[in-house]
């Protein structure tokens, strides 16, 4: 099995290929969905709920049942502080923030709205949130970003982040979904609200300056001072999506020599060239979706773009073009243990259990504990939170680090301090990130790492969420024994899927929280030739699965 490429992948989006926005926005209210339908109730995946109007998967009801759970879950928790409600710039995600006003507003919740009403990225939320709670043992504030993230301009998205300032964990999660599901049926008509225009104007509805606040801390993530000193020329592209109205106010505020080079926000984000499937989505880690970028990588000595939430970053190099998301990984991590004197001694690396192995290796190399997640964010906020986790990351392009001081930024990813920390180190050591990682590589071998996805039924998602060691019958793989067949993380956390590890290789497999699809992963240290040989056995095996496993 290998990806298949449309014709369109790379190629700006054609007029037909755009949504329609104004049907779109109308499928919001007028589709109601049908909880009897699995695909058209709320379910939260690794990064909140997701789905488009049009396939009654994100609908007003939808927003009602979840932000009522929401509360609900407040009350449970004793959360009683102010909420931080933010949207990015999908089509869907204003008249969602608009709905989420009217439910919070009539069950008395206090809401933080941007005092621009502007849009406001994910990690821009998560700062404000700690940046709330800090000191604070009482009327501590949580909050709900609406958006999609990378997903299809049709797609709109709900996440949750408690009081901690990062993704929902699954206990919280799943008790949302269960209270969202059983008010879906009835929400429009049950639920409490207050018309938008009141509901606006109520003193409970109070004003930040999300923008303003972030960026004036930046320069105590990265040191900018460098990057301006060195002079170094800095491309960003914000992929339509909320950062593009900060991204300028970095530049002009820090003096860096740094370009823009599109600010455009269109909700149907027809600037985009098309992934490999053909279909728009803003995914930086994308050579087809980052095809604008890459082609102008030689007019900068580094460049970057985020995803529409801009929880992700994208790293660009004149040698290199776009960096695949482990290698960027790679080179920061090797980069920031080397760079910040200030930070604790013993500060682990963070990595899922699909993010490639070369971290592994670099560990032992620089005497770190490596921390080993599922998949998910939410899995990294407890190490960020208490000071253990220096860098967290995953291989779908998201991570974040601590500050200069080693103090906490963020307990999400943060699309801004990763594309800036590229810049960072091309200033401080003279080589940009792919030379970083290349020197990196020569010293704990090359690596080749690739994600396939399979079209899965339901019933062979479930399979593969559900399977144990033992049925999977596999003692050899690309020649070696296997030396593990892990479910859970080494700390004992469910994986959702299986891995299986030999000495120079490995795969893992895991359905999607989102598609009809499982994801393959699988990394080599022998050679292209050998990582093919173990798609092939992964595929073999997973085949082999019983219909009880």
């Amino acid at each position: 099995m290998t990806r298949k490429v449309d014709s369109r992948a790379g190629r700006p989006v054609a007029e037909r290929d755009l949504i329609d926005v104004s049907g779109l926005l109308d499928a919001y209210t007028a589709i109601r969905p049908d909880p009897a339908d699995p695909s058209q109730r709320v379910v939260f995946g690794t990064s909140g709920h997701r789905g488009s109007a049009l396939a009654g998967a994100f609908n007003e009801a939808h927003v009602v049942a979840i932000c009522a759970a929401i509360c609900r879950h407040r009350r449970a928790a004793g959360v009683d502080g102010p909420l931080f409600l933010a949207a990015d710039t999908h089509a869907l995600s204003g008249p969602a923030l608009s709905t989420a006003v009217e439910v919070f507003v009539a069950a008395g919740v206090t809401v933080i709205l941007d005092s621009r009403d502007g849009y406001t990225p994910t990690p821009a939320v998560s700062h404000a949130i700690l940046r709330h709670n800090a000191g604070r043992t009482a009327g501590l504030a949580d909050g709900v970003i609406l958006t999609p993230s990378h997903n299809p301009p049709q797609d709109g998205g709900l996440k949750y982040n408690p009081p901690h300032g990062g993704p929902a964990e699954p206990g919280i999660t799943r008790a949302i979904e269960r209270l969202a599901n059983a008010a879906l049926p009835t929400a429009l008509r049950h639920v409490a609200r207050i018309p938008h225009i009141r509901a606006a104007r109520s003193p409970q509805v109070a004003r930040y300056d999300y923008r303003a606040a972030f960026v004036a801390e930046l320069p105590q993530v990265v040191d900018l001072a460098a990057v301006r000193a060195a002079g170094v020329r800095i491309g960003i592209d914000p992929l339509g999506g909320a950062s593009a109205d900060y991204w300028p106010m970095v530049l002009e505020t820090y003096g860096l020599n740094g370009a823009v080079v599109s600010e455009a926000v269109d909700p149907r984000f027809a600037f985009m060239t098309a992934d490999h499937d053909g279909e728009t989505r803003m995914d930086c880690s994308s050579p087809y979706a980052m095809a604008r970028l890459v082609d102008l990588r030689d007019r900068f000595d580094v460049a970057f773009a985020n995803d529409p939430d801009a929880d992700r970053h994208g790293v660009v190099t004149p040698s290199g073009g776009l960096m695949e998301p482990n290698r960027y990984l790679t080179a920061a991590v090797a980069y920031l243990f080397d760079h910040r004197p200030a930070w604790p001694a013993g500060l682990a690396i963070g990595k899922t259990m699909v993010t490639s192995a070369l971290l592994d290796r670099l560990a032992v190399r620089l005497r770190r504990p490596l921390v080993e997640t599922p998949v998910g964010f939410r899995w990294f906020v407890p190490g960020l939170s208490e000071g253990t986790l220096g860098f967290a990351g995953e291989e779908s392009a998201g991570a974040v680090f601590r500050r200069l001081d080693g103090t906490l930024w963020t307990t999400e990813k943060d699309g801004f301090s990763l594309g800036l920390l590229a810049a960072e180190i091309l200033a401080r050591t003279g080589r940009d990130p792919s030379a970083v990682f290349a020197a990196v590589a020569d010293a704990v071998g090359p690596s080749c790492y690739e994600r396939l996805d399979a079209p899965a039924t339901a019933q062979e998602r479930a399979r593969l969420a559900g399977v144990e060691p033992q049925d999977l019958r596999l003692d050899e793989l690309g020649g070696e024994p296997v030396l593990s067949v892990d479910i859970a993380s080494p700390r004992g956390e469910r994986f959702g899927g299986v891995r299986v590890r030999t000495r120079n290789a490995w795969f893992a497999a895991r359905p999607s929280g989102t598609e009809p699809l499982n994801k393959i992963y699988a990394e080599s240290f022998v050679g292209p030739g050998h990582l093919q040989t173990i798609q092939a056995e992964a595929q073999k095996a997973l085949a082999a699965l019983s219909p009880g496993g």
